[in-house]
This record gives C-alpha cells, structure tokens and sequence, in this order.
C-alpha cells in the first residue's frame, strides 16, 4: 500500500481522525481512496495537513476560516456578495427618524426571527 490509512495518518499528523474527516468534509484535503474505499494519505497529504496546521497558527485563524476562504475563492457570487458587504455604510433609511433607527432595526430583527423559528 503507498498510503497511510486514516489512523495512520491520524498519529503521524497528530490531527485525530474525526478532525481529518472533517477536513475532507471541507474540502481542504481529498485523500485517495482505496479499491475498498478506505482513505488512504500520501506524502502530498501529509505535507498539505502539516502545512495546514502552520497556517492556522502563524495567522490564528479556525479550520472554518479556511474552508470559508476555499468557498469563496470557488464561489465567485460569494466572494462578490462578502465584498459589496465589506464595503457598504450603513445608512438610516429616510423614512425612519434618527431617533428611532436602533428600535427600528431592533423590531426588524425581531420579526425575522420570530418568522425563522
């Protein structure tokens, strides 16, 4: 076999074989399979995982950040719904009162709530 199983590759890494799964999951890693169906981590993976594990902690960010990142960068709508987001100031809308604005909101998350639960 030129590949370490997923327990394998579970101690060598020391990432636990639940987080790997979920890794893959994400889609930051696709280890090969074998004619049986059992993951199997070459040396390619391996670095990926170590490196992965450097990225996270050199720029302290979450496996959710990353994936996240990957979403984005396959998602072009994503990516330019997240920048128009980034960009844009919020503004009162005309209609309602400088006074009113925080309560105004407040009422309009209330509703949006109440109407997903």
């Amino acid at each position: 076999m030129d590949g370490l199983t997923i327990n394998e590759a579970a101690e060598t890494t020391g990432w636990s074989p639940r987080m790997l799964r979920y890794i893959e999951r994400s889609g930051l890693i696709e280890p090969r399979r074998s004619p049986a169906g059992y993951r199997l981590y070459g040396a390619g993976e391996l670095q990926r995982l170590r490196t992965l594990r450097e990225l996270l902690a050199e720029h302290d960010m979450s496996l959710g950040d990353v994936g996240f990142a990957l979403r984005q960068q396959r998602e072009p709508a994503l990516q330019q719904a997240v920048e128009a987001w980034l960009q844009t100031t919020p503004r009162r809308p005309e209609d309602v009162p400088a006074g009113d604005w925080l309560r105004w909101e407040q009422t309009k998350h209330e509703r949006l709530l109440a109407a997903i639960t």
